[in-house]
């Protein structure tokens, strides 16, 4: 059975830094994309990055220029590494992993950015 494991959620001051990782998805085959959401209070999931197999990444404007979405594949871990961090970065950060016939996510991580 898969079970993602994200871990590195903390409190940050606003402009700090946090990395973000994500593992357990060894057994994983034909993965497409790979991918972070995350959660604020009273609002919907909304995704931050994603990593397609060929290596193409998305980010919305939000987070564009201060956060990176990287895979260590000998390691099985994908990573998100966050900058600048912004009071309204605040939120459960989620991993996702979606195969050829399968989405997978993870239990999530609390990231608090403190103003």
């Amino acid at each position: 059975q898969v079970q993602l494991v994200e871990s590195g959620g903390d409190l940050v001051q606003a402009g700090g830094s946090l990395r973000l990782s994500c593992g357990g998805f060894k057994s994983i085959f034909n993965i497409k994309v790979m991918g972070w959401y995350r959660q604020a209070p009273g609002k919907q999931r909304e995704v931050v990055a994603t990593l397609t197999k060929d290596g193409n990444t998305f980010y919305p404007d939000s987070v564009k220029g201060r956060f990176t979405i990287s895979r260590d594949s000998a390691k099985n871990t994908v990573y998100l590494e966050m900058n600048s961090l912004k009071p309204e970065d605040t939120g459960v950060y989620y991993c996702n992993v979606r195969s050829q016939w399968n989405e997978y996510w993870g239990q999530g991580t609390q990231v608090t950015v403190s103003s």
